[in-house]
């Protein structure tokens, strides 16, 4: 069992990120940003004028990893390592995050069928005010999905918290046709890339 020092603050509300450090048996306590005394926590996710993917993804995740350091100060809690991620969905330039209605991610899953685009996440862990970040890039191509199907699931709620109105590891499995990359990263934090920051933060993987 992981000693108790060896525990870090997890800055993301997602459940697939709990369930992937858990996979590597790393010890965790979520921090929620939006509670920070005297300020909103929140980090804005809207892209800069001309933003690439690739840099989006990568200032949100430092963005996010920074406010959660910020936090643990503000709150006087233990000092640990903070890890944050983010992960986007980008076809043709654009950047994919998530729907706002079920409209939307229809509009989005629409884009994807019969083509592949790729799931940016990028990764930042920062301890003792070091801060180390790593990005996973992966391809996924999505099969002839008729209207009916892409209709039927976006009726349900699965699309709506979800970069790109889909998860992997959820009922649009059915649409994937393959996958070239992270199968981790693509659910949201890439396994290989994120033991290695934790190990070079001295927090012990195995």
């Amino acid at each position: 069992m992981i000693p108790r020092d060896q525990k870090i603050y997890l800055a993301s509300k997602s459940p697939r990120r709990r369930e992937l450090l858990r996979q590597i048996g790393v010890e965790f306590e979520v921090l929620m940003l939006r509670e920070t005394a005297g300020r909103d926590g929140a980090v804005s996710e809207d892209p800069l004028p001309g933003e690439t993917p690739d840099a989006y993804v990568q200032r949100i995740a430092r963005l996010k990893a920074l406010a959660g350091r910020d936090a643990m100060h503000l709150r006087k809690l233990l000092p640990r390592p903070v890890l944050a991620a983010d992960t986007t969905v980008t076809i043709d330039g654009q950047i994919l995050g998530k729907p706002r209605s079920a409209d939307e991610a229809l509009q989005m899953l629409r884009q994807f069928c019969g083509r592949t685009h790729e799931v940016l996440t990028a990764v930042a862990v920062i301890a003792n005010d070091e801060l180390n970040e790593a990005l996973s890039r992966s391809e996924v191509r999505f099969g002839d999905v008729d209207e009916r199907a892409l209709r039927a699931y976006c009726a349900s709620d699965e699309p709506l918290d979800k970069a790109g109105s889909y998860g992997v590891q959820g009922r649009a499995a059915q649409f994937i046709s393959h996958i070239s990359g992270s199968y981790s990263g693509i659910m949201g934090l890439p396994l290989y890339e994120t033991a290695a920051l934790l190990n070079r933060a001295d927090i012990n993987t195995l």
